[in-house]
Formats: C-alpha cells, sequence, structure tokens
C-alpha cells in the first residue's frame, strides 16, 4: 500500500431528481435514446407512431412516449 493514498468506495449513485428529469427531448436525443437514426425517427413521427410536441421552431418527443414506443414489439423494418 501506497502511503497516503487512501482507497475510496466509489460514491452512491444519486437517482435525478424531479427537476433533472426531462420530460421533452430534441429529435437527436430521441434518436440516440432508441438506438435509432434520426431520419428512422422522422419516419415513426410521419407516420403517427410517435406523437411530438411543437414549442415554437422546435420539434420535441415526449420521454414517454419514448417509453411507450419502446415497450412496444414492431416485428420488421420500419421504413421501405
Amino acid at each position: 500500500m501506497v502511503p497516503g493514498l487512501e482507497i475510496q468506495s466509489p460514491r452512491p449513485r444519486k437517482e435525478p431528481s424531479r427537476s433533472e428529469v426531462k420530460l421533452l427531448v430534441s429529435r437527436q436525443e430521441a434518436a440516440s435514446q432508441l438506438s435509432i437514426s434520426k431520419r428512422a425517427l422522422d419516419y415513426l413521427i410521419a407516420n403517427g407512431l410517435l406523437s411530438v410536441r411543437h414549442i415554437g421552431s422546435r420539434v420535441l418527443i415526449p420521454t414517454q412516449e419514448l417509453q411507450r414506443f419502446a415497450q412496444g414489439n414492431y416485428p420488421g423494418r420500419l421504413a421501405g
């Protein structure tokens, strides 16, 4: 053991507070969370599989919509 070097236990993981949890995410964030491309996300939105909220010129997706979609079963290709 090296003098002066103490081994610390990992910090307990802090759960995000209600105010830190995002209710709406950008298209880029939504695509990333679903592990799909932005183009595939746009297809889902255009075909009514995901609903969006428009705030000004921004298109935002509710995180509950992403969770609902992720829990569904969508066999096959999304587009084409």
